[in-house]
């Protein structure tokens, strides 16, 4: 993994699930800048519709981190980035990842 991947981080403490384009990964913690993924049909919504949409650039530090995953399709299973783009119409990792030049 590295900066610019599409990557999904669970956490615990509380427990949720974070969705995005990752900016850094160390014994610190990880970094990613995205949404929620409880707000990911809201985000999509805002995005199709033309409103103006800013990701997230959040901090986890690693005791909070259960794991990190690739975002990638699971046989006919899509990925999370393939489904905000054919429910958005834009390419999250441009959205997300544009702040950092990548």
């Amino acid at each position: 993994m590295g900066a610019g991947d599409m990557v999904i981080v669970t956490l615990g403490n509380p427990r949720e699930k974070f969705w995005g384009a990752l900016r850094a990964l160390d014994p610190a913690g990880v970094t990613v800048c995205g949404i929620d993924v409880q707000s990911f049909e809201d985000a999509a919504s805002i995005v199709k519709g033309g409103d103006p949409f800013t990701p997230d650039t959040v901090f986890f530090p690693m005791h909070r981190v259960e794991r990190v995953e690739l975002d990638a399709c699971a046989g006919e299973i899509p990925s999370l980035r393939e489904r905000f783009a054919a429910k958005s119409g834009r390419d999250p990792a441009e959205l997300f990842t544009v702040e950092f030049g990548r």
